[in-house]
């Protein structure tokens, strides 16, 4: 299973950014993985490793999140700052075409690359998000994005995420929700276990608008002719059916794909869901591997 190098690139303001760089094949565009609001690049742990080799991934620590630095103005904490983020890592890499897996926020930053420059995409997954986000999912994650928990032990971090966690997915175990605290805290100096972000994320969230952006059916309609991947939680309370299916209607090269007795967001390794992400690199390239 192929190893990933940490590496690093520098935002338009300034900050040092950190992603996870999976080796694959050079003929292929690259899959870039962009994790949701609180997230950061360990989301990707189980599909990156099984994609890598065929794949070269890239999965993302978004400014404030992970191993990438912290804003001086939490305002910058939206998302056109991110995407312009983004568009400088692409730069970098000298990336002409590429592939967008977006969970959450990570799905919205794939509608905005779409928007800015629909040509480079060679396909999208948009994990758990529309253009219409339901007002049930906005008033939950406002509810707690930006209010900071310690805890002493791996344990009770894992029991404090299924306690906030349980109705999303309501089939795990003790050790699902250990993987789980695992990518959403870290360890820090005091020897704490604390959430993984600059808790000043949450301040231009909490204004309305900023969770999403402009228009963002206009930005969707801009995969068109592009292969994508919708992906929804059958219990999310984020993307409605309606929502799903509309999105699925509006593109020409779109599936949905339901993943049962989950909410938001998939992991992405879920057997419905690896089994459609199959399904659209081989649209885009070669089918992986079994």
């Amino acid at each position: 299973m192929p190893a990933y190098e940490n590496r690093y690139w520098w935002s338009n303001d300034g900050l040092r950014l950190h992603y996870r760089a999976y080796p694959g094949r050079e003929d292929r565009p690259p899959i870039i993985c962009i994790p949701g609001l609180t997230r950061n690049a360990r989301d990707f742990e189980d599909l990156a490793p099984r994609l890598a080799g065929e794949w070269r991934v890239i999965a993302l620590d978004l400014r404030g999140r992970g191993e990438s630095a912290y804003a001086k103005d939490p305002m910058s904490y939206v998302p056109m700052t991110y995407v312009q983020d983004i568009e400088a890592l692409l730069a970098e890499l000298g990336v002409s075409s590429f592939i967008a897996f977006g969970t959450s926020l990570g799905g919205i930053l794939t509608m905005l690359l779409a928007g800015a420059a629909r040509e480079r995409l060679a396909g999208a997954l948009i994990n758990d998000v529309g253009p219409e986000i339901e007002p049930a999912g906005i008033l939950r994650i406002r509810g707690y994005v930006g209010k900071s928990n310690t805890w002493p032990t791996w344990m009770h971090a894992a029991r404090a995420v299924a306690e906030s966690n349980a109705d999303a997915f309501p089939d795990y175990t003790i050790e699902d929700w250990l993987v789980m605290a695992k990518r959403l805290y870290r360890v820090n100096s005091a020897g704490r276990i604390v959430l993984d972000y600059d808790m000043k994320i949450a301040e231009p969230f909490r204004v309305p608008g900023n969770e999403a952006g402009p228009d963002m059916w206009r930005a969707l309609a801009r995969l068109e002719g592009v292969p994508t991947l919708i992906v929804r939680g059958a219990l999310s309370d984020l993307l409605s059916d309606a929502t799903a299916t509309r999105m699925a209607e509006t593109l020409d090269l779109a599936e949905l794909v339901t993943v049962p007795q989950t909410g938001h967001a998939p992991t992405l390794s879920e057997p419905v869901a690896v089994a459609a992400i199959d399904r659209l690199l081989a649209r885009i390239g070669e089918p992986v591997a079994a």
